[in-house]
């Protein structure tokens, strides 16, 4: 099985902010397509010596966007912003409550609080202080790109397991 690629954001878009939050929910499609196309029994094997699963991958992302986002750009406090881990110890970590279908829904959540923190802001606005930052935050422009780089190196990733796993080449 493939997964069919989608389309990147238009090339005569001009708007940087457009262009990286553009390449942000291609990647995050990229992410929920392989998902999708997974079989419910691959989701939660480890394929790799970390002992992440297709599960925690998704949910990993999740909290990264919540915690460079929403504690760390916003400054807001939030619970547990390390809650892809079991109380810091075991990374990748995804309770038995936890299936596809609730993570799948969390993540979309997160990904629809991210776009709005995006569009209220520009790109040079600097991150507030109190949140996951104390000092010398970075810009808007810096966390994107950071988001970037982590999407792309971990859906990268998933498309190997995924090819390991169920014979599903993705993008």
């Amino acid at each position: 099985m493939t997964v069919q690629p989608l389309g990147e954001p238009p090339t005569e878009l001009r708007d940087p902010q457009a262009l990286l939050a553009g390449q942000l929910d291609h990647l995050r499609d990229a992410l929920l397509r392989t998902l999708d196309a997974t079989p419910d029994d691959q989701r939660a094997v480890s394929q790799v010596p970390s002992r992440w699963t297709p599960l925690g991958l998704l949910k990993h992302l999740t909290y990264v966007e919540r915690r460079w986002l929403v504690w760390g750009f916003l400054a807001e406090q939030v619970s547990d912003p390390w809650g892809d881990s079991l109380h810091g110890t075991e990374e990748w970590y995804v309770a038995d409550a936890e299936t596809y279908a609730v993570l799948r829904e969390r993540f979309l959540a997160q990904a629809e609080r991210s776009r709005a923190i995006v569009a209220q802001a520009d790109l040079l606005d600097v991150a507030g202080t109190g949140g996951r930052f104390e000092k010398d935050p970075p810009n808007l422009a810096w966390i994107l790109l950071h988001l970037l780089q982590e999407y792309a190196r971990h859906v990268g990733h998933l498309d190997i397991v995924t090819e390991i796993a169920a014979d599903t080449v993705g993008e």
